[in-house]
């Protein structure tokens, strides 16, 4: 399975922008199917960081789209430097994923 999470990171001035979408179906547990509840299933803690170092981290819940897209900005990264993204999610399911910075 490929990775569900695709990011892209840039810096310019001294600002490095993190964009990423998070490939997730975010189910919050109150929406019927065939009549039946399909159970809950969203994202709980998202991580970002820069060169290993935190630099963002998300609480979410079931009130978060399916798919979600993510962007944020910090200064101090470097063309070269690495931004590293990891989830968890209410079942114990984990991604993470790294990328450079353009």
């Amino acid at each position: 399975m490929a990775n569900p999470i695709l990011v892209r990171a840039q810096t310019a001035h001294g600002v490095t922008t993190v964009a990423c979408l998070v490939k997730h179906p975010m189910d919050s547990g109150f929406v019927k199917k065939a009549g039946k509840l399909i159970p809950p299933h969203y994202i709980e803690v998202i991580e970002f960081t820069h060169n290993g170092k935190t630099v963002l981290t998300g609480f979410w819940g079931p009130a978060v789209s399916r798919n979600p897209f993510f962007s944020f900005a910090f200064k101090g990264g470097k063309k070269g430097d690495t931004v590293g993204i990891a989830w968890v999610d209410n079942k114990g399911e984990r991604a993470a994923v790294s990328a450079k910075i353009a």
